[in-house]
């Protein structure tokens, strides 16, 4: 049977979403909140407005998009934090997982010897697998990431796309 070949770069092309994600890439976390803008600016009621048509959205939102990158990025781990502290289930798995594996790890491949019985390493991982799995799917973590990636473009693409762009960067994209 052939195999399907999805030109995955003809289809990302059009939206340019390799150079986008490019910086991302390349900074720290210390370099991207640094860059945060005051949240008077951020915030900036004056320049909120609707938009006139679907041209003047897009180029709002790339401008917005590189300028308050790193404010968006804040506002994705908020609602990140956020949606870990109310699917407390998934937060509990995730605490498991890692402080299984961590104290596994801990053992150095040596067995584990509570008196009465012994376990080995791969023994204490499929513990670990049989505990977290049904753990895991309870927790419904595909209706979370649903819910953060929803809320994350409703409130960053809002914010983008109705804050207008400085009257100083009107000027600057004027051809002489």
């Amino acid at each position: 049977m052939a195999r399907i070949n999805i030109p995955i770069d003809a289809l990302t092309s059009r939206l340019n979403l390799s150079s986008r994600f490019d910086s991302v890439r390349s900074t720290s976390l210390s370099t991207r909140f640094a860059n945060l803008k005051p949240v008077s600016e951020f915030f900036d009621i004056k320049r909120v407005s609707k938009p006139q048509n679907f041209g003047e959205v897009q180029s709002r939102v790339n401008y917005n998009l590189g300028y308050f990158s790193s404010n968006y990025f804040a506002i994705f781990v908020m609602l990140s934090i956020y949606s870990l502290l109310t699917n407390l289930w998934l937060l509990f798995d995730i605490i498991f997982v890692g402080g299984g594996m961590w104290g596994i790890n801990k053992l150095q491949g040596a067995d584990l010897d509570l008196g009465f019985t012994r376990a080995t390493s791969q023994q204490l991982y499929t513990g670990l697998f049989v505990i977290a799995v049904p753990v895991f799917i309870w927790a419904s973590p595909i209706t979370t990431v649903l819910w953060l990636v929803g809320a994350s473009a409703v409130s960053i693409l809002g914010h983008a796309s109705f804050l207008d762009k400085p009257i100083e960067s009107a000027f600057s994209e004027e051809a002489v």
